[in-house]
C-alpha cells in the first residue's frame, strides 16, 4: 500500500463523473464505448445547445427502437379493425368511413384467417363504376406477416424499402395476435402523430392498447383519471395527471423513464423541454 499522500489526494479529487471534456475527448479519440456514452455526449451537446430538445427527443427515440420489438408497440388483436372477405359495399363502406383508418385487414372465417390487405382508396371506383360485380377479393393487396419478436428498425427499414405501411403480427403458435403500422414505429420516435381523424377531447385521452396497457396524455384531468380507474389521486393539488407525475418524478422526465404511484406504473412516451406530453400506464393488477 503506497504512503504516498499526494496518490491518495488526486485520487479522492478525481470527479465521479465524466467531464464534458473528457466525453469530447472520448468522442474524437474513437468510438463511444456503449450507448450510454453515446446519450451522454448527445445530451451534453443539447444543454450546450448544439443541440435543441425535439432533436434530442428524436435522437433518443430512434435508438430506443433499435431495443424494441414488435410486441411492444402492435394493436392487439382486440382492437383490430378488420373487413371480411364476403362483406358487400353496403356493410363495408359504413365501417371504413367510421373507423378513419385507410388500411384494413381482410379476413375470411376468423381472424386467424388473413386474406389480405385492404386500401380505402382502392374503394374509390365504387363511386364511379357502381357496385355491380363488387368482391373485395379482386382489390386486396397480399398481407405481410412477422413475428412479435421483430426489432422495430429492422421492420421501418422493410417498411420503407418494400413500400408498404402495415404488418399482421403472428405469436409463436402462428395466430394473428395484433397488427403494427409504420405510423406505429415513427411515432416511437417523434412522439404522437395526431391527425384530423383523431379524436380531441379537450385535452383528455385514455385510450386501451392491450389487455394490461394503456396509453394516456398527460392533460388528462384527475378527475377523469379517478373515474376511469377507481384511482384515488388528490384532485385539490393538480388539476391533470401530469401534474402528479411531476412531482413524483421530481424533474422534468425524459422519454421512458418510469415512476410507480399507488400501484401505477407510468412510463413517459414523449415529453419536450417544457412538459410530459404521452404516457403508458399500467394499472394496478
Amino acid at each position: 500500500m503506497s504512503d504516498d499522500p499526494s496518490s491518495s489526494s488526486v485520487q479522492d479529487a478525481r470527479p465521479a463523473e465524466k467531464s464534458w471534456l473528457d466525453k469530447l475527448i472520448t468522442a474524437f479519440s474513437g468510438e463511444p464505448k456503449s450507448r450510454e456514452d453515446l446519450l451522454d455526449i448527445i445530451k451534453d451537446a443539447a444543454d450546450n445547445k448544439l443541440l435543441d430538445q425535439e432533436a434530442l427527443t428524436i435522437i433518443e427515440g430512434a435508438l430506443d427502437v433499435a431495443d424494441q420489438q414488435v410486441r411492444e408497440i402492435m394493436i392487439p388483436r382486440s382492437q383490430m379493425v378488420c373487413v371480411n372477405i364476403d362483406d358487400q359495399p353496403d356493410k363495408l363502406l359504413p365501417t371504413v368511413i367510421e373507423s378513419g383508418h385507410s388500411r384494413f385487414p381482410v379476413i375470411g372465417e376468423s381472424t386467424d384467417d388473413i386474406r389480405g390487405i385492404l386500401l380505402a382508396k382502392d374503394l374509390l371506383p365504387l363511386i364511379l363504376n357502381g357496385k355491380d360485380n363488387f368482391t373485395l377479393e379482386n382489390i386486396i393487396r397480399p398481407a405481410t406477416i412477422v413475428p412479435e419478436s421483430k426489432r422495430l428498425n429492422v421492420l421501418l427499414r422493410e417498411f420503407r424499402e418494400n413500400r408498404y405501411h402495415m404488418a399482421l403480427v403472428i405469436d409463436e403458435y402462428g395466430g394473428i395476435s395484433g397488427l403494427v403500422t409504420i405510423e406505429d414505429i415513427l411515432e416511437e420516435i417523434v412522439g404522437e402523430i395526431e391527425d384530423e381523424t383523431d379524436e380531441d377531447n379537450d385535452g383528455a385521452f385514455i385510450r386501451q392498447v392491450s389487455d394490461t396497457d394503456f396509453i394516456i396524455k398527460a392533460l388528462t384531468p384527475i378527475e377523469d383519471f379517478n373515474e376511469h380507474f377507481s384511482a384515488g389521486f388528490d384532485e385539490d393539488e393538480f388539476d391533470t395527471i401530469g401534474g402528479i407525475l411531476m412531482r413524483a418524478f421530481g424533474h422534468l422526465p425524459q422519454r421512458n423513464e418510469t415512476t410507480e404511484i399507488d400501484g401505477f406504473n407510468f412510463r413517459v412516451l414523449y415529453a419536450d423541454n417544457r412538459q410530459i406530453h404521452l404516457l403508458r400506464l399500467t394499472p394496478p393488477a
